[in-house]
């Protein structure tokens, strides 16, 4: 145990020093009675559009005198949190009943401006000691009105501070609004506002390490855990039965294939082979477009390899709730530190398939996802930009990107190839490819490559869709999403199901003697990242309230590129499954 609890805090203080705001030793939150507590304002925004979010002050409210920005890490910026000194002040252990903030006239463009901003449904959020506080600007009264035209819009002026402390710690901190100080913004007309907050202090006895507890609880509860762990039972039961039934079916088969083809070998050698062995000397011939077939599996194993390390930093509980941009940054930080993986691995296979060009190989890797996620990224940029949307990334952020791929994700790439050319690894293939190709036989429709796709996704997808609402509601929404031991076990399941699965439609296509395995090994376990594409289609017009062409961009722009991670990576399981599976069966038999 103690062994383990070092690994985790030498994990832990790696991520700090990459993540300023993740630290929570709380060495510097300790305070003295009258002490300044660090208040931020961060972000507004539609509560419906959460990748549409704008500065604080881009609001009319009441600004400080001298509004600072805070010092971001790469993560928060990425997460479009932009951080300035709010117009709050909450000394530790002072209490304020009804200050005064600021009295301001708001002309008739100001108030269109909070008015949509109310009928929008925008939110506020703040930190405070690094304690996330939320809250919406108005309300719409509708009650007892048909016609949208005669609705009212009221914004709360008066804001109200709950904040619990244990000894000289700050742990929790609610914000709530008056409801009977209203500001009627229902016309086109200059309005005279006294903005006022208050703050009531009160004492707790939860411990200062126990405080962001509260966020994770809430997806904890217990029916949330038993949708969860019948999410799990029905995938593992689907995935048993379905995957027991497969594999009961292959190795009978296979087994009177092995003694049907050992009766063969006694029997007279001028028999006609049928079936699987029929090929045994085009099983192996090497797959057209060959670089970008390295590339493809170089590419999928360099983003299995960064889940496995996503998930292990969730486990040792790195990504705690509001931990601002650590998911961001560890996948920025790893991706590029795994380069590497992905120049090695495309590399010696392109050689072990007797490539020659593996420059050209190399910088097909290089740009095999960066490319299409750096097209995506400029384009959402610019949406972002002409919205003056938060999401849209400063030029400084831009260039610390840039030269973490020039100068880290590039060289280790080209490191990686370098070594993987030079492993001189051959290519394991038990029986000799003959010189000329044998033809394929005419096949069924269903035996082509778009049905066996989708056959081939529908398996694993079914056992993830119930978790996959979660995480989106998560990822698109403001719901907290905690419990990674489950989402692990649901990966461990995709995974499991994506090498059988494809590892079967393997067997069936080779006994329907089509020899042309590699690339439909490859397009069938990947295939699940197209059936992910489709359910973001469902969740957006089904579940969700998303609307505009900003967030809707957003979301379908990223997931593309989500869900195109998923395909290679799962395609890369696949096709590693069914090599080793047709080497398997092929060293198990003489093939003259």
């Amino acid at each position: 145990m103690a062994r383990g609890g070092e690994w985790r805090a030498v994990v832990l203080l790696l991520l700090c020093t990459a993540f300023p705001a993740a630290r929570s030793d709380g060495s510097d939150h300790k305070y003295k009675v009258g002490d300044p507590v660090p208040l931020y304002a961060n972000k507004v925004g539609p509560f419906h559009n959460p990748s549409e979010t704008y500065r604080y002050f881009d609001l009319p409210f009441c600004s400080p005198g001298d509004v600072k920005d805070k010092s971001e890490a790469l993560g928060e910026v990425l997460n479009g949190d932009r951080l300035v000194s709010a117009p709050y002040k909450l000394d530790f252990l002072a209490d304020r009943e009804s200050e005064v903030i600021c009295k301001k006239q708001l002309s008739k463009e100001e108030v269109a401006v909070f008015r949509s901003a109310v009928a929008k449904d925008y939110y506020f959020q703040m930190y405070y000691d690094d304690l996330p506080i939320w809250g919406f600007l108005g309300k719409v009264d509708k009650e007892g009105k048909a016609d949208p035209s005669e609705y009212k819009y009221y914004l709360f002026k008066h804001l109200h501070f709950e904040i619990f402390y244990n000894k000289d710690r700050v742990i929790e901190i609610n914000a709530r609004t008056d409801p009977s100080a209203l500001v009627d913004l229902t016309e086109d007309k200059e309005v005279d506002v006294e903005f006022v907050y208050s703050a009531k202090w009160k004492e707790t006895n939860i411990a200062f390490e126990k405080r962001m507890e509260k966020y994770s609880h809430s997806s904890s509860l217990p029916r949330h855990l038993e949708i969860h762990w019948f999410s799990i039972i029905n995938s593992c039961v689907t995935v048993l039965l379905l995957t027991g039934f497969l594999a009961t079916i292959l190795m009978r088969v296979l087994k009177n294939d092995f003694v049907k083809y050992a009766h063969d070998e006694e029997a007279a050698d001028d028999q006609e082979e049928t079936g699987w062995k029929y090929i045994h000397g085009d099983v192996f011939r090497f797959p057209k477009y060959k670089s970008l077939f390295a590339a493809a599996l170089g590419s999928g194993t360099q983003l299995f390899t960064l889940a496995t390390f996503i998930f292990l930093l969730a486990l040792v509980g790195v990504f705690y709730p509001y931990n601002r941009g650590a998911l961001f940054t560890a996948l920025v930080v790893i991706y590029a530190l795994t380069s590497g993986i992905a120049g090695y691995t495309a590399a010696a296979f392109y050689c072990q398939l007797e490539g020659t060009n593996w420059v050209r190989n190399l910088l097909l890797t290089g740009g095999l996802f960066c490319g299409p996620l750096f097209l995506t990224f400029c384009f959402l940029n610019t949406v972002a930009i002409a919205y003056h949307a938060t999401a849209a990334l400063p030029f400084g952020t831009i260039v610390v990107i840039f030269l973490i791929w020039a100068l880290v994700t590039s060289p280790l790439l080209v490191l990686g190839g370098i070594a993987g050319k030079n492993s001189k690894a051959e290519f394991q293939a038990p029986v000799r490819t003959t010189k000329y190709p044998r033809e394929i036989p005419p096949l069924p429709w269903y035996r082509s490559t778009v049905p066996q796709m989708a056959m081939a996704g529908f398996l694993p997808f079914s056992a993830i869709y119930i978790e996959l609402y979660y995480i989106f509601a998560s990822v698109w929404g403001h719901r907290i999403y905690t419990i990674y031991s489950i989402l692990f076990i649901v990966f461990i399941i995709l995974l499991i199901v994506t090498a059988f699965i494809t590892v079967a439609l393997t067997y069936f296509q080779l006994a329907a003697e089509d020899h042309e395995w590699w690339w439909r090994s490859f397009l069938c376990g990947g295939s699940t990242g197209l059936f992910i594409y489709g359910y973001c289609l469902y969740y957006y017009y089904a579940r969700s309230d998303m609307s505009g062409f900003m967030q809707t961009s957003f979301f379908f722009g990223y997931m593309a590129s989500v869900c195109y991670a998923f395909f290679l990576m799962l395609g890369a399981v696949g096709f590693r499954a069914s090599l080793f599976f047709v080497r398997h069966i092929y060293r198990s038999i003489k093939c003259e």
